[in-house]
């Protein structure tokens, strides 16, 4: 039965433990980083040995939202800028992640931790700022709109994160528990905006943050109130993964974290480190797939993309990206 995870692995090959470890687990998805990376014939064969030893089309994902969070990179993939970078509308937004997508599916790669949907504000901390398009919610929706359009035309398929809304919290889960103090009505005027906005596309990801208006102790990954409202308030209906269970914004031991993110009402746990003695401790907690109908709405959404003529779009994105005035 499929696990309720998503899980990394050491190195650019896969190791014969590894594949005999996947084969038991059946983790629902993987996914890669830098460490994974040496070459497109390489990653070629990792994804698939990775989906051999699972014996089905299981989604890889990468984190490639450009700029300071992008794992593939030249010769792979071109040098993408950073959101709060990135110049043009929606069109060239789509364009974009259009051809990124055909980056990621030349690798094997076929889903996308982004796009990031997190509003900027005063609070929000520098390490996220850079990846945030904007401090307009609705831009930002829109904007994240027309990026998980372009990654779906590639046969990609975008998780967005970090929900239900990042950009209010106040320091980088990577090191530490962010807070977010900002009263409700505030937090539904902004944050939460994009997220009701996009609440119909198929994945997304929790944050590791305390929301203090919803759940003022625990943070949203693991708060049974902040994701019920999630989905019964704002409406989100797709397949959700947690972010990194590793990361230091999260109490207790990793078993302990996938357990209660299960409990609280995520679908999946996502676990990056690619540590075996760790990745057995969170399988055996995490059980199996509890929401089947999500996963598959999911996976429907990954199609076959029409063919790019990847010079013509690289052209015309050129274009949209740097209007004359």
């Amino acid at each position: 039965m499929t696990g309720a995870t998503i899980l990394g692995c050491a190195g650019p090959v896969l190791s014969r433990d590894e594949a005999a470890f996947f084969r038991q687990a059946d983790p629902w998805g993987f996914i890669l980083f830098r460490r994974n990376v040496l070459d497109a014939a390489q990653l070629r064969a990792l994804t698939g040995a990775l989906r051999d030893a699972v014996g089905r089309d299981a989604p890889v994902f990468m984190d490639q939202e450009g700029g300071t969070v992008q794992r593939l990179r030249p010769p792979l993939a071109r040098d993408w800028p950073d959101a709060c970078a990135q110049r043009g509308d929606a069109a060239a937004i789509r364009l974009r992640h259009r051809l990124m997508a055909a980056e990621l599916r030349a690798v094997g790669v076929d889903g996308n931790c982004a796009p990031v949907i997190d509003v900027a504000g005063p609070d929000t901390h520098p390490f996220l700022r850079r990846r945030v398009w904007s401090d307009d919610p609705a831009d930002v929706a829109a904007k994240a709109r027309a990026a998980a359009e372009g990654l779906l035309a590639g046969g990609v398929l975008p998780v967005l994160k970090h929900l239900p809304g990042h950009g209010a919290a106040n320091a980088d889960s990577h090191l530490t528990l962010p807070r977010c103090t900002q009263p409700l009505d505030a937090l539904v005027a902004r944050d939460f905006a994009p997220v009701r906005a996009l609440a119909d596309l198929p994945l997304g990801m929790t944050g590791h943050m305390v929301i203090e208006a919803l759940d003022p102790e625990t943070p949203a990954t693991l708060s049974p109130v902040v994701l019920r409202y999630l989905r019964e308030t704002l409406g989100f209906g797709g397949l959700l993964m947690t972010d990194d269970l590793s990361m230091n914004a999260l109490p207790g031991t990793l078993p302990d974290r996938a357990a209660r993110a299960i409990a609280a009402g995520c679908d999946l746990v996502l676990h990056c480190s690619g540590d075996l003695a760790e990745m057995e401790g969170v399988v055996a907690a995490s059980g199996a797939l509890g929401a089947p109908w999500r996963a598959e709405t999911a996976l429907a959404a990954r199609r076959v993309p029409a063919p790019i003529d990847i010079a013509a779009a690289t052209a015309e994105l050129d274009r949209l990206s740097n209007p004359q005035v």
